[in-house]
């Protein structure tokens, strides 16, 4: 499960780099009459599941889900579809575990 997460962050922060492109991402955007930010919405939540059951990191995926909503706005889209493939990426190439509040490390 661990490894499918780590995955999943690889490929919706490719995508979400992708689609913060200036023109390209709109270009794509706009041309599939905002197709890929329903499917960009879709992926996160089934990567925040996956995450939450791995325990892993789930900041990526909240801010591409907020990212999927906001997306439509011309300048503020593509600044969140940056930031949020500049956390899933951190998160991915990092691959921690998150512990409990009362486990130490």
């Amino acid at each position: 499960m661990r490894e499918t997460a780590r995955m999943l962050k690889w490929v919706t922060g490719g995508l979400e780099a992708l689609l913060g492109i200036p023109v390209l991402g709109g270009t794509i955007i706009i041309s599939l009459l905002w197709t890929p930010l329903i499917l960009m919405l879709i992926l996160h939540i089934v990567g925040l599941v996956i995450s939450v059951k791995a325990n892993a990191k789930k900041v990526g995926h909240i801010l591409g889900i907020v990212t999927s909503c906001l997306g439509f706005i011309p300048f503020v889209g593509m600044v969140l579809h940056i930031l949020s493939a500049i956390f899933l990426l951190i998160e991915a190439a990092k691959n921690e575990v998150v512990l409990p509040v009362n486990q130490a490390v």
